[in-house]
């Protein structure tokens, strides 16, 4: 694989991943940690991504609360306009963070008027400004990494409550292995928020279907929902409705 073939690789796995570590990019490409360091070096001074110990974040997703730069961005803004079709007035909702997530935040109608329970302090600062919904912070260890609260306290405050659906935003999805991340709080957060709620609705972008990570959230059957930006009716979801999930 050539060097621009092999940073191209690289910056996809960021930017649908959010986070990468050196030693899986080894193993995707098959070459040494070296050449990898090197890549990760080069695409962190040009601004492409975030270098940080072992492995790079990315950029479009730790670019405070903007859009520019957002990896797939009108995507995402199709997935919230599905996606807020679901919430009814009076809803309680839970939901993870993430740049879809913030999508939804800012496509949430005017006249609707619900609680948000967030532990994403992007997602929290986009809730705040609508007129109508009230926002529930869930207070604990803020992760850099992935800008929400982590840890046994918003553990316990997230099983305290009674949500009627959680809008999950998905790092990885696969028929086979079903819900996975890179990130052991986050996943723990994940799975508290799953078992917290009434029905689970999974945000992803297309090119997230059929990858999967090292830590495993669940299978698929904790899934109601996935919606996506492509067509439900597309053959790569057959799999996925046949293990029950609703695709939109």
């Amino acid at each position: 694989m050539l060097k621009k073939e092999r940073q191209e690789f690289i910056l996809r796995e960021i930017n649908l991943h959010n986070k990468v570590l050196t030693s899986d990019l080894c193993e995707a490409i098959n070459v040494s940690e070296d050449t990898i360091r090197r890549d990760l070096s080069e695409l962190s001074e040009t601004g492409d991504i975030i270098k940080v110990h072992g492995g790079a974040l990315s950029k479009s997703f730790h670019v405070s609360f903007q859009t520019n730069g957002v990896y797939s961005h009108d995507n995402k803004k199709m997935i919230a306009q599905k996606a807020v079709r679901l919430i009814r007035d009076g809803m309680f909702i839970l939901t993870t963070g993430g740049t879809t997530i913030l999508e939804l935040a800012k496509a949430l109608p005017q006249h609707l008027r619900a609680t948000f329970f967030t532990g994403s302090l992007p997602a929290a600062m986009e809730y705040i400004q609508h007129p109508n919904i009230e926002v529930i912070f869930i207070g604990d260890r803020i992760s850099k990494n992935s800008k929400i609260t982590v840890g046994g306290d918003a553990i316990t405050k997230i099983k305290q409550i009674n949500a009627d659906i959680c809008f999950l935003g998905i790092n990885a999805i696969d028929a086979e292995h079903g819900l996975t991340d890179n990130d052991w709080d986050v996943v723990q957060v994940k799975k508290a928020m799953i078992q917290s709620s009434k029905k689970v609705v999974a945000l992803t972008i297309a090119e997230k279907i059929n990858t999967q990570q090292k830590l495993k959230i669940g299978d698929l059957d904790l899934l109601d929902i996935m919606i996506t930006e492509s067509d439900p009716g597309d053959k790569i979801f057959d799999a996925y409705r046949e293990k029950g999930v609703e695709i939109l």
